[in-house]
């Protein structure tokens, strides 16, 4: 395979969007929000993450090296940069690594079960 296929991301920093890809990535599916530049929040759905970037389902043509942030779910707001841009998805590279696992962990806290969803048992 090609390392430098336009459709992989191909960088852990946006200061080197060259590099070769290295690390886990972990496939998955979720909604996040996402800024390009100074624009609105849009979601998007992330496609894959890693602990130095993501690969997202990205309608709209960004121009590389363009700043980016995006919320990712159990990590919070991260910063970086288009890495590649390609047939309606994007490749960003994060300016600090992060824990994907995070994504991965229950948003709840469940330790209790609140009293309003609790049974009703009545003695007889």
């Amino acid at each position: 395979m090609d390392q430098h296929s336009p459709d992989s991301l191909t960088a852990l920093s946006a200061d080197d969007f060259t590099g070769q890809r290295s690390g886990a990535r972990d496939s998955l599916l979720l909604t996040a929000q996402f800024r390009v530049g100074d624009n609105p929040i849009e979601n998007v759905r992330v496609r894959n993450l890693s602990s130095g970037g993501l690969m997202a389902e990205y309608a709209t043509p960004v121009p590389i090296r363009t700043p980016v942030a995006v919320e990712v779910r159990g990590v919070g707001w991260v910063s970086g940069r288009i890495a590649w841009c390609a047939e309606g998805r994007v490749g960003v590279a994060f300016d600090q690594g992060i824990d994907p696992l995070l994504a991965r962990k229950p948003v709840g806290k469940g330790t209790r079960t609140p009293h309003y969803v609790k049974p009703i048992i009545t003695r007889r």
